[in-house]
């Protein structure tokens, strides 16, 4: 059994094999000479790191049209660092995973999906925006392998997230003017202020700030010295706050997700240090008091309450009515077409939803990343998608059990990122804001960050290297 989930999750694939007599891989290095001549890719790392950071730094200020150009020359940056790379630093530095070999499978079937639509032109150019975000994760799974550009990358996002979170909790004491039709207009929350900081949505917000919910509850752990874990805990409680005040359901539900599957890996992480009776009941007590946390909100906090409830309120609340309309005309798009699905993108999507769409509903996307995919690539995406993400969270959790074993603190992280990635599909299950640069940035992040961690099977199966290799600069 284990043996099949290995070949499954692709544990045990001998990629170092695959990828030394790949044809392809052949182009690697061969602008080597080059880049030994060259001043300025003799700092090519450096350079990544920089252009990364611009991109996660500015992402939330800037329009999409500029974070575009900056995924270009990561792109063009990433292909010169790789065609260029000495013959002795391929092997460290290209790091080809099972993630990265199921994405490239995604992309394939994206090409595919795009050549057999019924609106090419549009399908490929959003293919070219897929494959610049792929090309993105490409680049960071690079770059954080290199453990100071990780830990910057990390801190620079946390820093971030913190100014994006302080100005949306300013918004709730001075108010925002709502810059389209939030709430339900019929609810009793319709006055309520709807945070979106600079983001200019609230969903986009949370959708935002999820990782950050994650990724700040696990540095109060990762984080060495009182000043900066109190500087931890202050940023875990301003992204938290200001994401319960953008009232995006699938944000909170995303955040609950998110914190939930951080709590009980980091039960797992420090049991081995435990007493047998913490050992037994140190989860059922995290679940305990999680869940005792939310009934308290719901019974006290009037506005939570309101808004939870409106969940179930099915085609009573205008947002999941029209939620309902938009999934009934997107399943009628994947019963004709399930295979290989209309193409990639929001622009196939919007020319071929009008012929489906119900009167008055009209809308940019499917509202859910897994009927997005169905609509997109057939049901041929749809489950590589779900293998990815399988191999992605497997590949996490194998690696951190290798570090728990020698008390890396590096597994630490590797929590964050999981807890974030899940946070993030449990907001996309009911809400779309995961394909917008400022989201699907951060999601190629956290996928990046799994992937910098790999590291292959021994001979011996089931065994994991015990020391994870770092590159300084």
């Amino acid at each position: 059994m284990n043996l099949l989930w290995e070949r499954f999750t692709l544990s045990s694939l001998p990629l170092k094999e695959y990828v030394n007599t790949s044809y392809l891989h052949r182009l690697v290095g061969i602008l080597s000479p080059w880049r030994q001549t060259s001043l300025l890719m003799q700092w090519g790392d450096t350079l990544s790191a920089a252009l990364i950071s611009l991109i996660y730094g500015l992402a939330p200020f800037v329009s999409s049209t500029l974070t575009g150009i900056l995924l270009l020359a990561a792109a063009a940056l990433w292909l010169i660092l790789t065609i260029s790379d000495a013959d002795e630093t391929n092997r460290s530095k290209i790091s080809f995973t099972p993630i990265h070999l199921v994405v490239l499978l995604y992309w394939f079937i994206a090409v595919v999906s795009a050549g057999l639509s019924p609106v090419k032109k549009a399908a490929f150019s959003d293919l070219v925006n897929l494959t610049l975000y792929l090309l993105l994760f490409a680049l960071c799974a690079r770059s954080l392998r290199i453990h100071r550009v990780r830990s910057w990358l990390i801190t620079l996002y946390l820093h971030v997230s913190l100014l994006v979170s302080v100005y949306g909790i300013r918004q709730w004491f001075f108010g925002a003017k709502a810059l389209a039709t939030w709430v339900d207009p019929e609810s009793t929350l319709s006055k309520t202020t709807r945070v979106y900081s600079y983001l200019g949505n609230p969903n986009l917000l949370a959708g935002y700030l999820i990782p950050a919910v994650a990724l700040s509850l696990v540095a109060i752990f990762a984080w060495h010295g009182w000043i900066r874990k109190s500087l931890a805990a202050i940023m875990l409680a301003a992204n938290a706050s200001c994401l319960v005040l953008t009232f995006s359901r699938g944000g909170w539900i995303g955040m609950l997700i998110a914190i939930l599957a951080a709590m009980v890996l980091l039960a797992y992480w420090w049991s081995v240090q435990l007493p047998p009776f913490w050992r037994t009941w140190l989860l059922p007590i995290i679940l305990g008091t999680f869940i005792g946390a939310l009934l308290l909100a719901v019974i006290f906090v009037e506005p939570v309450r309101l808004r939870l409830v409106s969940i179930f309120a099915d085609r009573q609340d205008s947002s999941n009515n029209f939620r309902r309309n938009v999934w009934d005309a997107v399943f009628q798009m994947i019963r004709d077409r399930p295979i290989i699905g209309i193409g990639p993108g929001h622009n196939s999507f919007n020319k071929i939803y009008p012929l489906y769409q119900r009167p008055r509903y009209s809308a940019l996307s499917a509202y859910s990343i897994f009927l997005e995919t169905a609509v997109e690539s057939g049901f041929i995406g749809l489950s590589c998608f779900i293998w990815l993400i399988i191999v992605i969270v497997n590949t996490g959790l194998v690696q951190m059990r290798s570090f728990l074993k020698v008390r890396n603190q590096d597994g630490l992280w590797l929590i964050g990122a999981i807890a974030a990635i899940f946070g993030m599909l449990g907001h996309g299950t009911v809400d779309t804001v995961w394909y917008r640069p400022e989201v699907n940035t951060l999601w190629w992040l956290m996928v990046a960050m799994v992937a910098s961690y790999w590291n292959p099977l021994t001979e011996n199966r089931g065994e994991i290297r015990k020391e994870h290799i770092a590159y300084e600069l």
